[in-house]
């Protein structure tokens, strides 16, 4: 679907249920529609290096890989794939008549003020919750299909991605951006080659597992017990990774909303529970892990930017790329490769 016909949903389209609110909150790859019990998540027809969503074949496989992937730890969240039609005058979700244009994943709406962001924003996030949530990660982990063959170097490439964004920032945000993406790329290539004995002991040791990849407070909701959802199905070998790259990401997500503290807690809780930090250097690569993954929300942040429709939400994207860039260079410079 494209974004006229997502506006004609919203205004007329019908609903598997009848739902009084339909409110659209958009990402750069999804539309998704918040409905009165439920949510609707339609993927949009695009494609990048990362992912491929081109084809209603495509975005309908990925609507059940998705379903597939997040029943290991939300199965009443995630419900079904549902096809969605064209008729004369009007588009619907679920049934049999008119043209199939499109399909959308249905999940169970949950309380938005249970949202990990929200409530650490609103200093509600405790202690308890913290280590909770690392049980909660580390049973997932424990549990999770271990990887035994991977190019334990392919962070390189994902790492190095962002330099495709180095030219549009410079333009928008100023050269010094340009030099920040330069030097990064620099520092990160060096690193990976120091370390890659260490990354390919941590894959024989069974530290590379199928993971949630996008593991986030705006991923994580507190009912008070910790549910994740929403985890990646676009491409497998960003979900095939070392559980301290996951971890990373929600460490650097405290970090960049102001809460080092619960940052440090929730990794130290997992670690006492799942040793995945053994030694010095594995606490450097966990720096280097949250370093990427603030360069991944540089980048993400930097596509929305392109395709915002709107002046305040190009400006609030551009302000994120910013934020995720200074972290970034924060994180690299502890790790002192020349």
């Amino acid at each position: 679907m494209i974004s006229e016909e997502i506006d004609k949903l919203l205004a007329h389209g019908k609903f598997p249920e009848a739902t009084r609110q339909r409110k659209l909150v958009e990402t750069h790859i999804s539309w998704v529609v918040l409905c009165d019990e439920f949510v609707y998540k339609i993927k949009k027809q695009i494609r990048y290096s990362f992912l491929d969503f081109s084809t209603i074949e495509l975005r309908k496989h990925f609507c059940e890989r998705e379903l597939e992937l997040n029943q290991r730890f939300s199965k009443n969240i995630c419900l079904e794939v549902l096809p969605i039609y064209e008729t004369q005058d009007n588009f619907i979700i679920g049934g049999k008549d008119g043209t199939l244009v499109d399909y959308a994943l249905k999940m169970r709406k949950l309380d938005p003020e249970k949202q990990m962001d929200v409530l650490v924003a609103e200093g509600k996030v405790n202690e308890k919750d913290i280590k909770d949530l690392a049980k909660r990660i580390v049973d997932f982990h424990k549990s999770a299909r271990i990887i035994d063959k991977k190019n334990v170097l392919d962070v390189r490439e994902k790492f190095n991605d962002l330099g495709l964004e180095r030219e549009f920032l410079s333009k928008q945000l100023g050269s010094e951006y340009g030099k920040y993406i330069d030097r990064a790329i620099k520092i990160s290539d060096a690193f990976l080659k120091e370390n890659k004995l260490l990354l390919l002991d941590r894959l024989h040791s069974g530290f590379f597992r199928d993971c949630h990849g996008d593991l986030h407070t705006r991923n994580i909701f507190l009912l008070p017990e910790p549910q994740p959802f929403d985890c990646i199905e676009f491409n497998d070998d960003y979900r095939e990774i070392d559980v301290l790259n996951e971890v990373a990401f929600l460490g650097m997500d405290l970090d960049a909303l102001g809460r080092s503290d619960l940052s440090d807690l929730f990794i130290d809780s997992y670690n006492l529970l799942f040793p995945a930090m053994r030694i010095e250097a594995e606490r450097k690569l966990f720096v280097y892990y949250k370093s990427y993954r603030a360069n991944v929300r540089a980048k993400v942040n930097s596509l929305r930017a392109k395709s915002a429709m709107d002046d305040s939400d190009r400006k609030e994207a551009f302000s994120e790329v910013k934020k995720y860039l200074d972290l970034m260079q924060i994180y690299l410079q502890t790790l002192d490769i020349g």
